[in-house]
């Protein structure tokens, strides 16, 4: 065996060895833990979360997000009550058109209507209760009729009051009083105001108080049918006052 160098114990070296083996050792073991569990990796941090964003759902899937708006949305409505929502639209042309019942007639002529005529009959001692008050405390009283077409409603009303020669009216308890006159309507004007109408034939009345009824059944008839405020009745060119006082 080869001799320790001098000045040096014999026991030193294998202490010294014993030492630096476990410390090798520790070393390595733990590196190699370091390795296993991937200690050396940092964390990512809040602002790098944060600068990347998750990708919207149209952007990835264009098809769900057109499909989805266009079966569940519901239709906005106004915000405001009482106007009309940004999608309402306007009435069309054909929902607004004038009837043709109503429409000017060719030439600039009154339009054609269809509508109910106003006939007026006498309540005898009414006294004005079911309508203006006439002579002898009597009441005149409006009717209707069928509905009637017609351009000028004057002449079809007069002529139905004058063609209806029944002293009653159905049930109603009205009277008559031209039922038993030959009467005919021949024209009439109107100037805004008074409806003047011009009639043929003769009165045949049964009294003193007819002649108020009489006159009272046509110038009502006539001033509904015109939307007159006054009449004027002719018969054979006089007036009705003038005819009438003669009896």
């Amino acid at each position: 065996m080869n001799a320790w160098p001098r000045g040096r114990s014999s026991k030193r070296a294998p202490i010294g060895v014993s030492r630096t083996i476990p410390i090798a050792l520790g070393l390595g073991l733990l590196l190699a833990l370091s390795g296993c569990f991937g200690g050396g990796s940092a964390a990512p941090s809040s602002s790098a979360a944060a600068s990347s964003p998750t990708p919207s759902l149209s952007a990835s899937s264009p098809r769900t997000s057109a499909s989805s708006s266009a079966t569940s949305t519901p239709p906005q409505q106004s915000s405001a009550p009482g106007q009309p929502s940004a999608a309402a639209s306007a009435p069309s042309s054909s929902a607004l058109s004038t009837p043709s019942s109503t429409a000017p007639a060719a030439g600039g002529g009154l339009p054609e209507q269809v509508a109910q005529l106003a006939i007026y009959y006498v309540a005898v001692g009414d006294n004005g209760v079911s309508g203006p008050l006439i002579g002898c405390g009597d009441s005149i009283v409006a009717t209707a009729t069928q509905p009637v077409r017609f351009t000028d409603q004057v002449g079809p009303a007069i002529r139905t009051l004058l063609d209806n020669h029944s002293r009653t009216v159905g049930m109603s308890g009205l009277i008559n009083v031209l039922s038993q006159s030959s009467l005919s309507y021949l024209g009439g004007s109107f100037d805004g105001t008074t409806i003047t109408i011009y009639l043929t034939g003769q009165f045949n009345l049964a009294g003193e108080c007819d002649i108020p009824r009489a006159k009272a059944q046509l110038e009502y008839t006539a001033m509904a049918a015109a939307g007159a405020s006054r009449a004027a009745v002719y018969i054979d060119g006089k007036p009705i006052d003038v005819v009438l006082s003669l009896r």
